[in-house]
């Protein structure tokens, strides 16, 4: 009966995003059908009390404000120093200037929380200059696609904020846990770019020429408000200086002082950077809202109890659990982009989670990587589609270049599973 029940609701949620419903009002839907049709509960009171708990949640302030934080910085002249900056130091390395590429969105991705707006924003920058340059289009497209997902797992990302309110996780221990597998999968990244290199000699165009020390610093001094802020914003929430919410006020200040340093801070691109923020954050607010909502009307039901007691009685170790749930969420994220992947299924699964003793600081990260895989995996790989309106290529051409690194990011998988301290070690050491 449980399966039925929950199977009827998934087929009426699939038919509403299907039709082009918002994701939120569908999840609403669904939640006050499910009230309806299976509790003696009238959702209407149920519906305000959930909305209202997660639009009051002192906890999911951080997010608007590091959406500020990033809009502000898209619009200075960061992505303009980021190739000039970062194309000295790696001009020795096998590869050479197709690592900027891979730095270039791990440094983003410490401003943005968006994959999407990495792999965006370093591609309009770096794919001419690599194709100017002779650079092999599979492994400029390939870097680009595959280190534009660290939007997602690099702090402060948009996504951990989102997982946090939902399974009531810390998003300060959030953020820290995901600096060492980011910095893993940018080492990954890294590492196979020097082989094929080595490999391919050939392929790669002869350097310009080595750059003095003093002279790659100089190059460098463009970034280095950025990395500044970067470091105080994760080094207060580290420190215990600063909650998740106060580092992203000085975020937000961090980047109109280094707006107005730069003479990007004007009167249309603070309403233009605000504007911004607000459209996303009311999108990710709406559907927050409604996942709050299904949450407590599926909590009524009795569907998340029933089906961790179901999956509980197949007897998977934990280990085959969480490969079913790495092939789940890679497909779920196919069709959906990765807050929405969150947000749909922390409610059902959480309780699994915790019966099978997994924790929920390190399944936070997990989840977080295996959404990353979803970003370059077809057919609604997000950044596939990025790539392909940025160069017109067919998005089967993309998506074969990216396949390296998401085979990276499946090892990386189970790197985090091997050695879970890769995600706890650091938020242990956290003061306060």
């Amino acid at each position: 009966m449980d399966l039925m029940v929950a199977g009827l609701l998934l087929l009426v949620m699939l038919v509403l995003l299907a039709s082009g419903v918002w994701i939120g009002l569908s999840l609403i839907a669904v939640g006050a059908l499910g009230m309806l049709m299976f509790t003696s509960r009238a959702p209407g009171d149920g519906m305000a009390v959930a909305i209202w708990g997660i639009g009051s949640s002192w906890t999911l302030t951080a997010l608007p404000l590091f959406l500020w934080m990033g809009e502000v910085l898209f619009r200075t002249k960061l992505s303009e120093n980021m190739f000039r900056g970062l194309a000295p130091w790696v001009e020795r390395l096998p590869g050479r200037l197709l690592h900027a590429n891979i730095l270039g969105c791990t440094l983003f991705a410490a401003v943005s929380g968006s994959s999407a707006a990495t792999c965006a924003t370093i591609g309009k920058i770096n794919l001419p200059e690599l194709e100017r340059r002779g650079y092999p289009t599979s492994l400029a497209l390939g870097t680009l696609a595959g280190a534009g997902t660290l939007g997602l797992l690099i702090p402060p990302s948009i996504i951990m904020i989102v997982y946090g309110v939902s399974a009531d996780v810390s998003i300060a221990k959030l953020f820290i846990g995901g600096v060492l597998p980011g910095l893993l999968l940018a080492g990954l990244f890294m590492g196979w770019v020097i082989v094929w290199s080595l490999l391919n000699p050939d392929k790669i165009p002869a350097g310009e020429g080595r750059t003095a020390f003093i002279d790659k610093l100089r190059a460098s001094w463009g970034l280095m408000p950025v990395v500044l802020l970067i470091g105080a914003v994760l080094g207060s929430i580290y420190t215990g200086v600063a909650t998740a919410t106060e580092a992203a006020a000085l975020g937000v200040i961090g980047a109109f002082i280094i707006a107005a340093a730069q003479g990007s801070l004007t009167r249309e691109s603070f309403f233009a950077s605000l504007m911004g923020a607000t459209r996303l954050y009311c999108m990710i607010g709406l559907i927050l809202g409604g996942s709050a909502f299904l949450t407590l009307a599926m909590g009524y039901i009795g569907l998340p109890r029933h089906l961790a007691e179901w999956i509980s009685g197949l007897g998977l170790s934990t280990g085959w659990l969480l490969v079913a749930l790495t092939v789940f969420f890679i497909l779920l994220g196919c069709f959906l982009d990765g807050i929405s992947v969150v947000v749909l299924t922390m409610a059902v699964l959480l309780p699994t989670i915790q019966t099978a003793g997994i924790d929920p600081l390190w399944f936070g990260v997990f989840v977080v990587v295996v959404v990353e895989m979803a970003q370059i995996t077809p057919p609604v790989g997000f950044n596939l589609f990025v790539l392909q309106a940025m160069t017109g290529r067919q998005i089967t051409e993309v998506a074969r270049y990216a396949l390296p690194y998401f085979l990276l990011m499946c090892a990386a998988v189970i790197c985090l599973y091997t050695f879970p301290g890769l995600v706890t070690w650091l938020p242990g050491k956290m003061i306060g």
